[in-house]
């Protein structure tokens, strides 16, 4: 398991952002730049050669961690059966599984704490529903219809009122979050900046479907807690909506990912599974990195329950 010392490393190739913290905060800004609705400008070509700049540093850091999580997924099956047991078995032992953060948010966090908790998140938020449409692009038909049908969930199945961004925004608005690039740990926004990467760069798409799908597969028992924490403290349901309906529909998203999605594309192309695998992992170290940080931030000294895996 890479160390958050490792991590803090990968990809700092370039003069311009000598650590960690500058590298994801100026690969954060540019992510907002480049997706935000536009116009055509005068400029363009100026921004052309920036994003080509930001691109190799984009790239030298998923390179990097690439590379370091290569001894982790050397073994992984490379037929369906094998490869849905593998990961499935994410769940229990994938990196930051069962962190005792999530334990001490259901049970002990002051509603300021879980607030300045939820900002560190809701910064790092790249978008689930955009995740999901940027990689669908020109997959085979299968897999295509399920991420199609997770989008559609996402969209509240064409209802404004049941929209996921939408819903989490209500609660950053309800709770008076104000989340900031520059107030956020750069753990949170790595995260978010790998997760970008992968989805917006073609050669990563079996790694943003491996992301994504471990996302389904890991979320709910941290997104429960999170409401029960909420919940303990006298949140209003509508504030809490977001975390309670994940803990419920992730698990049936996450079933259906792994079967429509991740079983088919692997059975077309065995070679691909080390790729998804790669993405899973990625993306449970990135999260992994953040819970410690987040823990460092909130409890140093403290002495959290441990939470158990069911």
């Amino acid at each position: 398991m890479l160390a958050a010392q490792r991590l803090a490393r990968v990809g700092l190739f370039s003069p311009e952002f000598p650590d960690a913290e500058s590298m994801h905060q100026g690969l954060a800004q540019w992510n907002r730049r480049r997706l935000a609705v536009q116009t055509p400008t005068p400029g363009w070509s100026i921004d052309l050669n920036n994003d080509f700049r930001m691109m190799r540093i984009e790239g030298a850091f998923i390179e990097g961690f690439r590379m370091d999580v290569a001894p982790l997924v050397a073994d992984v099956p490379s037929d369906a059966a094998g490869f849905i047991r593998w990961f499935e078995a994410l769940k229990h032992s994938g990196p930051g599984q069962y962190d005792p953060l999530f334990a001490w948010i259901e049970t002990s966090a002051s509603l300021e704490q879980i607030k300045w908790f939820l900002t560190q998140e809701a910064a790092g938020e790249a978008g689930f529903d955009d995740l999901v449409a940027m990689t669908q692009v020109k997959l085979p038909a299968r897999p295509k219809l399920e991420l199609a049908r997770n989008y559609w969930d996402e969209m509240g199945r064409g209802k404004e009122g049941g929209m996921h961004g939408p819903m989490l925004d209500r609660t950053v608005q309800g709770l008076d979050l104000h989340p900031t690039i520059e107030g956020t740990l750069w753990q949170s926004l790595a995260l978010a900046n790998t997760m970008t990467a992968f989805a917006t760069t073609r050669r990563y798409v079996y790694q943003s479907i491996g992301a994504l799908g471990v996302v389904e597969l890991t979320a709910p028992t941290r997104v429960a807690c999170v409401d029960e924490g909420l919940k303990r403290l006298g949140v209003a349901p509508e504030q809490r909506k977001y975390f309670a309906l994940h803990a419920q529909l992730d698990i049936e998203h996450s079933r259906a990912w792994n079967a429509e999605a991740l079983i088919p594309l692997v059975e077309a192309d065995p070679a691909c599974a080390k790729f998804i695998a790669e993405g899973a992992i990625m993306r449970l170290i990135c999260g992994e990195q953040c819970f410690e940080a987040y823990r460092a931030h909130l409890w140093a000294h403290a002495h959290p329950v441990v939470y158990a895996a069911e």
